[in-house]
């Protein structure tokens, strides 16, 4: 509501114990230590100086995250006991001062347009329901949005409603003095991924990459000079939200061979450590990046793919998917590196040396060791035509189809294709190849595949025969 501006408010507020933190102070925050997993969910350890009185008292915690979750908190402190704990999320602004203000009494401040004129009249607020209904000595009024210049004036602000999200805590504590209190909780709204840049070299069959940790923040609450550690792993949790930050699901085939290599990093139970080196500032609805990784010279190889969903005829040539290949290895020439999900973007340069994007995929968490076959897009130069040839019956449960394969190749360069054909096992389907022009690898029940070395400028045909059974 425009013209329900909160401008000139004067609160009065209660004074906080003495023993209480300063909300209004920059940062209350001490000795930040922050572990983020993939997945939404933190685990944030905060060590505060706190000042106890004998006895009960109640401590405020402000600047936690707004996206904590409270049933996992946990506070110690010596020669102190925990009694009650409460978390204030209904965070101060004009439409939660107005919510609050039903049932009270506000000053309602008009100026005069024409005379500048100021009046003021006491007004009870009755409702706030898509607008604010008022009433003003006998009559009833709406405060409507209509430009005229006007101020509401709260005489205080409700005691639930904080500048920052709090966590207030009644503890009990058998001596005097000031100590360290550690409050540790679980939190939504932090998350990271794994972002890599790779440079391609196709002439010399490497690649160059570097990797990069993106943080985000969306709890509400800026972490000042943390301590971070990030975990690669996602740990179940039923409180944890997925963000559309976290690892990204990977493509299906990305993954071509599980390595058994051990990356050398601290591990912690199954998930992989990822400390910061030094301390940072992840300031809240801010994306951080880290560097983590940069390899020079891998070996790759850019080979095409094309797979056959059935045995159908295609009414026109379809572009192969171009796809390279590496590995994570540490002894074979590879990354030398677990490497957490994320995106792996590839650059190559172009005839001026400029480096050029030409496509991305996804990863899930990779061992060490591993293979790895990432489309980069489709080629436009390398495409592949499937046509049945000859269908026919032999029988009430048997069929027979013949099936050519055209494969073309425009670049002045040869290139390796890998056809696959699948569909072999549908269902009950039992298939075999009965007879084929040239050997193929059968990977699983369900498909084969004919690896082809196509020279420049030139095209290739496959012939096969299969028998199904059902």
């Amino acid at each position: 509501m425009r013209g329900l501006a909160v401008l000139c408010v004067p609160f009065v507020l209660t004074p906080l114990p003495a023993t209480a933190q300063d909300p209004a102070q920059a940062n209350a925050q001490g000795d930040l230590a922050v572990t983020i997993y993939n997945g939404g969910q933190s685990l944030v350890q905060d060590i505060r100086q706190i000042a106890f009185p004998a006895g009960r008292t109640r401590q405020e915690f402000p600047d936690v995250s707004a996206q904590i979750r409270p049933q996992t908190v946990s506070f110690a402190a010596a020669n102190t006991a925990i009694v009650e704990q409460n978390f204030d999320y209904d965070l101060l602004s004009p439409n939660a001062l107005m919510q609050k203000a039903v049932g009270e009494t506000v000053t309602l401040l008009r100026t005069n347009p024409a005379t500048g004129a100021e009046t003021r009249e006491r007004a009870k607020v009755l409702a706030v329901n898509g607008g604010v209904v008022l009433q003003i000595g006998p009559r009833i009024e709406i405060l409507r949005d209509d430009g005229l210049p006007v101020r509401v004036i709260f005489d205080k602000i409700p005691p639930n409603l904080r500048a920052k999200p709090t966590l207030s805590i009644t503890v009990d504590s058998d001596r005097t003095g000031t100590r360290p209190a550690t409050l540790s909780y679980l939190t939504n709204g932090l998350g990271w991924a794994a972002d890599y840049v790779s440079l391609y070299d196709e002439k010399a069959g490497t690649i160059d990459v570097q990797g990069w940790v993106t943080l985000s923040n969306n709890t509400g609450t800026t972490f000042d000079k943390a301590k971070t550690l990030l975990v690669a792993g996602t740990p179940s949790s039923r409180g944890a939200i997925s963000p559309a930050y976290g690892p990204r699901p990977q493509a299906s085939g990305n993954l071509r061979r599980a390595g058994t290599e051990t990356a050398p990093r601290e591990q912690l139970g199954d998930y992989y450590l990822y400390p910061l080196a030094e301390r940072t500032t992840i300031a809240n609805a801010q994306t951080k990046q880290v560097s983590f990784l940069d390899v020079s010279g891998v070996p790759a190889q850019k080979i095409y793919e094309f797979t056959v969903g059935g045995f159908n005829t295609m009414t026109e040539p379809a572009s192969a998917a171009s796809v390279i290949k590496f590995n994570t290895s540490a002894n074979g020439g590879g990354l030398g590196d677990a490497l957490p999900a994320g995106t792996v973007r590839f650059y190559q340069r172009d005839m001026r040396g400029d480096p050029q994007f030409i496509g991305e995929n996804s990863i899930g968490h990779t061992p060490m060791g591993s293979e790895l076959g990432l489309a980069t897009g489709l080629a436009f130069d390398v495409k592949v035509q499937a046509t049945v040839v000859k269908r026919e019956r032999i029988s009430d449960h048997r069929w027979r189809t013949q099936m050519s394969y055209l494969l073309t190749n425009a670049r002045p360069n040869p290139v390796t294709l890998d056809l696959i054909q699948r569909g072999l096992d549908w269902y009950w389907d039992d298939t075999r190849i009965l007879d084929e022009s040239r050997r193929s690898e059968r990977l699983d029940s369900d498909g084969t595949r004919w690896r082809v070395e196509l020279p420049a400028n030139a095209e290739a045909t496959i012939t096969a025969t299969f028998e199904t059974r059902y």
